[in-house]
């Protein structure tokens, strides 16, 4: 049994950088903040677990690429602890008969999951740490030290998988699906990589974090594996017998100043393209849901939100449903993934398209990253807006995508994608060549 202790924190905002300095000594590490205190995230607080929580050093680790939900579930009776970790896009292929033959630069497990020596809990001023360790064990960790990053980062120039010019015939290709019926829309998405790039994950991730402030940022490190995640999007969340999925469908780029702001949101809203995106993946949601819901429990707490972040408006819509107390948390994970903005509609359809249009393995990518507690309850992201670093094969990898709709226009689509990720090729200092 974990003991636990408080602590009173007077700089929040310094724990993170602590963190990020010691992961440079350990091999396994999650860091997940809510950017509450940014002033830039307007995501309700109400679904807001922690300002940060971190699993830090890991005690048992779990890596798999078979029977993957069987082996975290086994893993988690086992030890019935905190577990910090992700679940990689590509468990599709053990939820459906499908498969995943792309090229894969990253090469990260299936699966991977730690229980952490340390679990931090970070509420306004009060830090709370458990752990078998003692107080002055912890005391100690928490000592402020000099940061002094390792930077012998290089030059990064990133290359695309898809030119403009394919990216835009893909799309058309799927304009035609949807006019054959085959689907009605699809997350169509594209990477950009390097090779052989030396990077400061740490100092990246900070960089991107203050530069992007989301909700459900992230930063894992597992051995050389690396995430660097500033995703607006909740996969979904599970409090007591309470479930919430909140999709995303349907970004617009902030504008100059306030004037311009309300004019964007007001075309986001009157977007009838935006509009039915959402809802499509909503209803998709719904029945996910439903799988493992208590009867007529599934609602839809809000339709077509739009909230406001540091680079971007976002459209958001919160799903809820309630679950029964013997149903097993491992498998209302199963049930509805992989999540349905990252996806499409119908979702194995969908996957079977991406699989065949795209170029690249996703991997983590369009994954989640985040957390299972002793009690079952848990919270995952959606991974997008992220950098994925392989520290041993020095290979990088940045992904963005979007929904594609019978009313999608293909050069806006393009555009919308660089809008995405434009925090991220900032941070790289890369500028994207959109021939």
């Amino acid at each position: 049994m974990r003991f636990s202790y408080t602590f009173k924190v007077d700089r929040p905002s310094e724990l993170i950088k602590l963190l990020l300095y010691k992961s440079q000594m350990l091999n396994y590490i999650s860091v997940l903040d809510s950017n509450t205190k940014s002033n830039q995230t307007s995501l309700p607080v109400d679904y807001i677990n922690y300002d940060l929580i971190a699993g830090v050093d890991a005690l048992e680790v779990l890596n798999v690429d078979s029977d993957s939900f069987i082996a975290l579930q086994n893993f988690y009776n086992k030890h019935n602890d905190w577990l910090f970790g992700y679940l990689s896009y590509d468990l599709k292929n053990e939820v459906e008969q499908l498969t995943s033959n792309n090229d894969d630069g990253i090469k990260a497990n299936s699966l991977s999951f730690f229980i952490p020596r340390y679990v931090l809990l970070l509420k306004g001023n009060t830090l709370e740490i458990q752990s078998y360790e003692s107080k002055g064990d912890c005391q100690q960790f928490l000592a402020y030290q000099q940061l002094n990053w390792n930077d012998d980062s290089n030059a990064i120039q990133l290359k695309q998988r898809d030119t403009k010019a394919k990216y835009l015939e893909k799309i058309g290709v799927i304009k035609k699906h949807i006019q054959r019926g085959d689907i009605y829309e699809v997350n169509y998405c594209q990477e950009f990589f390097s090779e052989q790039v030396i990077l400061n994950p740490q100092q990246v991730f900070l960089e991107l974090n203050t530069n992007a402030q989301t909700p459900f940022a992230s930063f894992l490190k597992l051995n050389d594996l690396h995430i660097m995640c500033a995703s607006p999007e909740r996969f979904i969340r599970k409090s007591g017998n309470r479930i919430i999925s909140q999709p995303i469908k349907g970004t617009r780029k902030r504008g100059r100043n306030l004037a311009e702001d309300k004019i964007l949101i007001k075309e986001f809203i009157e977007s009838e393209k935006e509009i039915s995106e959402n809802v499509m993946i909503v209803d998709l949601v719904r029945n996910d849901l439903s799988i493992t819901a208590s009867k007529a429990s599934v609602n839809v707490k809000e339709l077509c939100g739009i909230y406001t972040f540091k680079k971007v408006h976002q459209m958001i819509s919160t799903i809820s449903s309630k679950v029964d107390d013997k149903i097993n948390v491992i498998q209302i994970l199963k049930s509805i993934f992989p999540m349905g903005s990252m996806t499409g509609v119908p979702k194995l359809r969908a996957m079977e398209l991406i699989e065949q249009l795209e170029e690249f393995k996703r991997g983590i990518f369009s994954g989640a990253i985040g957390y299972i507690t002793p009690k079952g309850d848990f919270d995952f992201n959606v991974v997008i807006r992220t950098i994925l670093y392989n520290a041993s094969t020095k290979y990088l990898s940045v992904a963005v995508g979007g929904a594609i709709t019978i009313k999608s226009n293909a050069n806006e689509e393009y555009e919308e994608c660089l809008i995405k990720v434009r925090p991220i090729f900032e941070v790289l200092n890369f500028q994207c060549d959109e021939k």
